[in-house]
């Protein structure tokens, strides 16, 4: 099971057949690589990645998976609410994005744009 295909669901049975594969999918390679693999740890996962893998389609999808699977892109929240739909701006998604990053110090550099030197230096 894809989330490519998870995304493309149309009806509850759809979206309810591919979440429990999806689930069962991160149970079984928790479990291989002796890490948590309990239910509800994989179902929060899954949630998160179809949340966020929605976000690279267009608004009418990520608004039918929130509902399907009852999962938001996990940076830009809900698209039912004002900051949900004001996060998904292309700058703000950015920022978003370069905190998110260094919030968990992936080896990237955090950057931050200035609009007077039209530049992107690093922060900190």
């Amino acid at each position: 099971m894809t989330y490519d295909i998870a995304v493309k669901a149309t009806t509850q049975e759809e979206a309810d057949r591919c979440f429990e594969t999806l689930v069962k999918q991160c149970m079984t390679l928790r479990k291989e690589r002796g890490e948590s693999c309990s239910r509800k740890v994989c179902e929060k996962i899954q949630r998160e990645n179809i949340g966020y893998y929605s976000g690279y389609f267009d608004l009418e999808t990520q608004k039918r998976v929130e509902i399907l699977y009852k999962a938001v892109h996990p940076l830009f929240g809900a698209t039912t609410t004002k900051q949900g739909m004001k996060n998904r701006e292309p700058k703000n998604a950015f920022r978003l994005g370069v905190k998110w990053a260094a919030k968990r110090k992936m080896g990237v550099k955090a950057y931050a744009f200035n609009k007077r030197k039209r530049e992107i230096p690093p922060v900190g």
